[in-house]
């Protein structure tokens, strides 16, 4: 697949001289759902803004579509990508919805009989079309972070980056947001970056997984290859998914016939219905 971004970050330092990325090297393919995985303070916001072109004063470069985006206009890089920032109220402004999601493609100068029908179709797209009239305050977090991605995807973007789209949630809006998420990379070729802390909801919905912290991409791959060395990821803050980590201390504490360490409820009942049967 065609390589949409490809970062390679050499070094950023902060003003206080503290070192927030470095030796990253980061690709990421045409249509991908990847996941950026750190516990707080690893650098994820930082390395978005960076993937972004909000963050320029670094050594090494973020080639967009092959073009450095340092070298770019923000006008051409907000044509193809755009950040959701964690917390909705840091981003929306209008006192309507629709007003808010309209703001992107106005002033990217399109005409009002553009504007309306992307609009339309951004908002359907995250379910929140009936919301169109709604002023801002009345939405519950949730509905505030799909107006945001309303708002890029109005605009035309097919890069989506996300900071923490889960955070604040509650069980069943997390679930929601990453269906949500998910249909928009597998029916719209939307591109997705997430970065994230929440290891129970990866394995159900990423391609690929890349490990950060403190600065450093310390593992990356599919999540069934990132999640096979629980030590490792404790030395980085984070752990198994709830499932994986059950199945692991089964297999190694109680010497239990497992053959590989799932990381779903799916993968778990096949395995330990193949486990008790072996026991038999």
């Amino acid at each position: 697949m065609p390589i949409r971004l490809s970062v390679q970050i050499d070094a950023f330092t902060y003003s206080d001289g503290t070192t927030a990325l470095a030796d990253i090297h980061l690709d990421v393919a045409k249509g991908e759902f990847t996941g950026i995985l750190g516990a707080n303070g690893s650098g994820k916001t930082t390395l978005l803004k960076v993937m972004d072109g909000l963050i320029k004063d670094f050594t090494g470069r973020v080639l967009l579509d092959g073009a450095d985006v340092r070298q770019l206009h923000p006008r051409d890089i907000y044509r193809k990508v755009g950040l959701v920032f964690q917390n909705p109220d840091d981003q929306l402004f209008a006192h309507s919805v629709f007003e808010d999601v309209a703001f992107g493609p106005r002033n990217m100068g399109f005409a009002e009989d553009v504007v309306k029908p992307r609009v339309a179709a951004a908002l359907a797209s995250v379910e929140m079309a009936e919301y169109a009239g709604k002023n801002i305050h009345a939405l519950s977090f949730g509905q505030k972070k799909r107006v945001c991605i309303a708002g890029l995807l109005a605009m035309g973007h097919e890069i989506l980056l996300l900071d923490e789209p889960t955070a604040g949630l509650d069980p069943m809006g997390e679930y929601r947001m990453m269906e949500l998420l998910t249909r928009l990379n597998q029916e719209q070729q939307v591109t997705i970056v997430m970065a994230t802390h929440s290891v129970d909801l990866v394995p159900l919905f990423l391609h690929r997984l890349h490990i950060l912290s403190k600065g450093r991409l310390v593992r990356g791959g599919t999540p069934e290859e990132v999640f096979t060395a629980p030590e490792e990821l404790a030395n980085v803050k984070l752990r198994l998914p709830h499932i994986a980590e059950l199945i692991y201390r089964l297999k190694h504490d109680d010497r239990l016939p497992f053959t590989k360490i799932p990381l779903t409820v799916g993968e778990a009942r096949r395995e330990l219905v193949a486990a008790l049967r072996k026991a038999d």
